[in-house]
């Protein structure tokens, strides 16, 4: 093989390993995060996150409809900052995490480009499953210092909580449920 020869197929393989093909990514926690804001008593916002949970999602450039998606969240580490309210939320009044530990996200389809676009998915929290739609944007990707390939994206959707049986104390705590998923993917 010649020097010309080993040079296209170095250069080929690298553009279908970068351009063409999808890769996996593992969600990293200590870079990601899962939060949410709501009203209280119509007189402020309360923002607040889910500590504990783990993903992985396949991202294409190339070939969006391929992207997708799944995340595990642990329902009791729910975090206000406030522990009364925190337990109050993890209670069969909303949340009911010891009957349902985890809320999960598993894309069905993503309609965009390698820069952002809708990734629509099943949301299962509180026993139901509903369909839901988040808007994504990818913020940037790159080499890491310790020689890994890294992704960034913030994702958000409003839900309503009554959709899902949580329904306690509407309409001091209004139903409207705005959650914003922020994410950094290791490439595997």
């Amino acid at each position: 093989m010649n020097k010309l020869t080993l040079s296209l197929a170095v250069a080929s393989a690298s553009f279908f390993s970068t351009t063409v093909l999808a890769a996996d990514y593992q969600i990293d926690p200590a870079h990601s995060a899962v939060t949410f804001e709501t009203g209280h008593l119509g007189v402020s916002r309360l923002p607040g996150r889910f500590n504990e949970f783990s993903g992985s999602y396949v991202w294409s450039d190339a070939n969006p409809g391929d992207n997708s998606v799944n995340i595990e969240i642990q329902t009791d580490s729910i975090d206000t900052n406030h522990a009364d309210r925190d337990k109050h939320l993890r209670s069969p009044d909303f949340f009911n995490a010891k009957q349902y530990p985890t809320i999960t996200f598993a894309s069905t389809g993503y309609e965009g480009d390698a820069e952002g676009g809708v990734l629509t998915g099943e949301l299962t929290m509180h026993g139901v499953t509903q369909s839901v739609e988040l808007d994504v944007e990818k913020i940037d990707e790159g080499e890491d210092p310790w020689g890994g390939y890294r992704q960034g994206f913030v994702a958000s959707t409003e839900v309503m909580r009554s959709d899902f049986g949580i329904d306690y104390f509407i309409p001091n705590v209004p139903d409207e449920t705005e959650l914003t998923i922020y994410i950094e993917g290791v490439r595997q």
